[in-house]
């Protein structure tokens, strides 16, 4: 089992860097976090950098490498990007951090990036030590560290695709994570969806509309951007959720979604996702098999300019979006033809910020076997196996190295991205002991045969 010192260390780490406010967009603090890591990879673990250098001005990609000379190499990516935070409405100062009792949850560090993702990047660096400290590492372990998770992992991207990409052929990638949603049983997700990220905007300009805002006693005689945008946004996803399509369920997949029907809970889904009520009527299989078959094009911001005006025709307006696909659907398909559609409104724009289409692994591909032992015996529950998980992430990336890659780790966390994001005290020791039983797991012939 995980020591109390691998635990404190680990707990101190965390709360070392999730002090740094590396959040997207703010490059010094970005550099001195991914210094801060590259430093701990050769200091503490003795690891050896392959790679750690910023390309076109972006958050650096760390490649760090542990070695044993074995037969079998896996890959462990994390990252070190957050969300913005302010301190309003926090138990503690969300760059400072502390350990909070939690309702309903218990003891928990509370910080922003405590749960996603420094305290599982902590964690996972120092099981990889855990493991090589007492002689027990049986596997070579390529760690990549992503500085733009939040912004879609472009440098990562563009890392693993070089055609002289150093990364070592591996037999299974993790993202380390806690996957004890909601304080159920741990998930494994064999795969991803895909991702479109981006705003639809209108400004006023020769298709009519003010350049500035002006007095709504206009309206009868000027455009207002607010009501091109509405009926720009009118013209993709049906409402209420912004569906767009449905794939069909291949068997496998039907399979893994019917195995999981037995222990899924459609009332602790809600309470976790702090909703009253699904957008849809039916059983835990007809809410799961929709949820992993859906194509949605969601609408995360919506702003007029100037904000909070009021007694104004605006001057612009604009939409933040996400679309997001299952594995078999590109979002760049429906970004084509929503394109198209836009044609028939003056002044509508579509900028899109980044896109990637999703992947899946078979039920069966290395890693899966070794994660599930891992969750048995650290987690002592039975874990939920979905065929891909509805958040999205580059997997089709790792592709190419990897004959896997899995989102993994015991542990339960929550609130990521939001107010009081923490991680509990207990399952924070589970997690770090899952990664490291999977490590031993991985160093056996018949896990990766």
């Amino acid at each position: 089992m995980i020591s109390d010192t691998t635990f404190d260390a680990a707990l101190d780490l965390t709360r070392q860097w999730c002090a740094i406010p590396s959040v997207k967009g703010e490059e010094k603090q970005l550099r001195h976090q991914a210094g801060a890591i590259t430093d701990w990879l050769q200091q503490e673990l003795g690891a050896s950098i392959v790679s750690a250098v910023s390309s076109r001005g972006r958050p650096p990609v760390i490649h760090a490498r542990m070695d044993v000379g074995a037969p079998v190499t896996v890959i462990l990516y994390n990252m070190y990007d957050v969300m913005p935070a302010t301190q309003e409405g926090w138990s503690v100062d969300p760059f400072k951090g502390g350990i909070v009792f939690l309702d309903g949850i218990g003891e928990s560090f509370v910080a922003r990036g405590a749960e996603n993702n420094k305290g599982p990047l902590a964690g996972m660096l120092h099981a990889i030590k855990a493991s090589a400290d007492a002689g027990t590492l049986r596997v070579n372990v390529e760690i990549l560290v992503d500085g733009e998770e939040e912004s879609g992992s472009g440098a990562m991207r563009d890392y693993l695709a070089d055609p002289g990409c150093p990364v070592r052929k591996s037999a299974s990638a993790i993202f380390p994570s806690f996957c004890e949603y909601g304080g159920g049983a741990p998930r494994v997700y064999l795969g991803f969806s895909g991702i479109a990220k981006g705003e639809v905007r209108v400004d006023g300009g020769a298709w009519g509309g003010p350049k500035a805002a002006i007095h709504s006693s206009n309206a009868p005689w000027i455009a207002n951007p607010v009501s091109r945008l509405i009926e720009a946004l009118s013209l993709i996803g049906k409402p209420p959720t912004g569906e767009l399509a449905k794939i069909a369920l291949d068997d496998e997949a039907l399979g893994i979604i019917a195995a999981l029907t037995a222990n899924f809970n459609p009332a602790a889904e809600l309470r976790f996702r702090k909703t009253e009520a699904f957008s849809l009527e039916g059983d835990a299989q007809a809410l799961l098999e929709h949820v992993l078959a859906t194509a949605s094009f969601n609408i995360s911001s919506l702003e007029s300019l100037p904000l909070g005006a009021d007694g104004v025709i605006p001057h612009g307006a604009r939409a933040g979006f996400e679309l997001r696909t299952p594995p078999s659907l590109d979002p760049t398909d429906f970004l084509l033809r929503y394109r198209t559609a836009l044609d028939a409104v003056p002044g509508a724009v579509l900028n899109v910020a980044d896109s990637y289409a999703g992947f899946r692994f078979a039920a069966d591909a290395p890693g899966v076997s070794a994660l599930l032992k891992s969750y048995e015996t650290t987690a002592n529950s039975m874990p939920q196996i979905w065929p891909w998980a509805i958040g999205a992430a580059p997997a089709y990336a790792f592709a190419p190295h990897a004959k896997s890659f899995l989102l993994a780790g015991a542990g339960r966390g929550g609130n990521a991205h939001g107010i009081d994001e923490f991680m509990t005290l207990e399952g924070f020791r589970r997690f770090i002991q899952s990664i490291a039983s999977w490590l031993d797991l991985m160093g056996r012939e018949d896990e990766v045969a």
